[in-house]
């Protein structure tokens, strides 16, 4: 059953009535909501687009809601100051960046195929006053107030909470109604930190039903939100946000992000992520506690989630770059994938006919990889010199690049700009030569 499956892989945190049980037996309409703060979601929003696949290979037909209304104001769940407000030109180019990241991971055509609407297709359309009088009615602010993501910024002095971002609750209830009414759908999900807003559209449709109307006609299920072992925000990197979207986060970084999941994380990650049956999964934790050190979970989620996202092709890239760098063999790299595994690691400049004109040893120390030439030549002696992941004798130290075209078994780019090298020293020391 879908909800002891939820359940067990951790998904449910919270649900207005345990009715809920017994509608996702059936197929239903149920929706989640995604503000367009950017023209792509990153990691942190992946695990509702997952949860919505999931939904919908169980039969139920899912709705992606954009706020493009609720956009321009900014939700105040989970945040501590109020968000800057955005142009509608920019939420238009938000949505369409949000539609191609949703359209990789859930099925837009078939019998139950997914619907993306936008909010301001129907809040546009409403006048302060009609709004005032047929929804704001039906909130109590006392009520209001008693919602964990109102009465956490109250008590923030320094910022408190503006109007704008009070009224949220009130837009995000009605989109529940609207949707109800124009497409049966009477589950809405979301993460823990909507459980207030969730609520409060669940009782506005109750309200504007009227009497006749069964007590649970609609329903609200959070996640939780995913956070990292210490309770930091998950999703992010030392160079920021991890997006879906490969034009801000390139599917070597994407993959990267989820081959380095620390042991203490990754299983509860996999039960939120993975779409394996729960099956495979546990078989997969219990190889994974017998041999940490292969980090089979961590190449299990990182495959398949770079695969969902980014395409077979993408994924085979990404492992292959991050094996080239783990053994030192780049000749199976396409110089792009290569390019983005260095991005994190020292390179330098020099100019096309510098580079082939110069020593190695040269090379060396103008890439910084040894302090001088005499430290050069002696890690020469040590065989620590690599090129290109071919390691190098002492009797190439002094040879212009130019020279070892028949002395090495690998092949060199051409030495013009926009191409480069791949240098190390020891085990971990690389360097990127750029040529300009």
């Amino acid at each position: 059953m879908l909800y002891e499956e939820l359940s067990e892989r951790g998904l449910v945190f919270q649900e207005t009535s345990p009715e809920i049980r017994q509608v996702l037996e059936k197929p239903t309409t149920f929706y989640i909501g995604f503000d367009p703060t950017s023209d792509s979601l990153h990691v942190g929003s992946l695990l509702p687009l997952i949860t919505m696949r999931r939904l919908q290979q169980h039969g139920h037909r899912p709705i992606v809601l954009l706020g493009g209304a609720t956009g321009m104001i900014g939700d105040p769940s989970g945040k501590s100051q109020e968000r800057v407000l955005i142009t509608p030109e920019i939420v238009l180019r938000n949505i369409e960046g949000i539609r191609k990241n949703a359209e990789k991971v859930i099925d837009f055509a078939g019998p139950n195929a997914a619907l993306l609407v936008n909010n301001m297709d129907w809040m546009g359309s409403f006048s302060y006053i009609d709004f005032l009088r047929d929804v704001g009615k039906h909130f109590s602010v006392n009520a209001m107030l008693a919602k964990d993501s109102v009465k956490d910024r109250l008590q923030n002095r320094d910022h408190g909470i503006s109007y704008t971002e009070f009224s949220y609750m009130l837009l995000q209830s009605y989109d529940f109604f609207h949707l109800y009414k124009e497409h049966n759908c009477r589950l809405q999900m979301g993460g823990s930190d909507q459980w207030g807003n969730i609520t409060s559209g669940v009782d506005l449709i109750r309200r504007l039903q009227g009497d006749k109307q069964d007590k649970d006609i609609c329903f609200g299920l959070t996640y939780p939100l995913v956070t990292k072992a210490d309770g930091s925000k998950f999703g992010k990197s030392e160079s920021g946000n991890v997006w879906l979207s490969p034009a801000k986060t390139s599917p070597y970084q994407f993959y990267q992000f989820f081959i380095n999941l620390p042991d203490n994380e990754v299983t509860k990650l996999l039960r939120y992520f993975s779409l394996k049956p729960l099956s495979e999964i546990k078989e997969l934790e219990t190889r994974f506690q017998q041999e940490p050190h292969r980090r089979e979970a961590q190449k299990s989620l990182a495959q398949e989630l770079t695969t969902l996202l980014h395409g077979e092709g993408e994924c085979l890239k990404a492992q292959k770059a991050t094996e080239a760098l783990f053994v030192g063999d780049f000749s199976q790299v396409d110089r792009e994938t290569l390019d983005q595994a260095f991005q994190d690691v020292p390179s330098c400049e020099l100019p096309s006919s510098q580079v082939g004109e110069s020593s190695l040893v040269d090379i060396l120390v103008l890439s910084g990889l040894c302090s001088s030439k005499g430290a050069a030549r002696k890690d020469f002696q040590a065989g620590a010199i690599y090129l290109e992941g071919e390691k190098l004798s002492a009797a190439l130290s002094d040879k212009t690049l130019n020279q070892l075209a028949g002395a090495l078994t690998v092949t060199l780019p051409e030495l013009k700009s926009g191409e480069f090298l791949v240098l190390r020293r020891g085990k971990k020391n690389y360097c990127l030569v750029r040529i300009v």
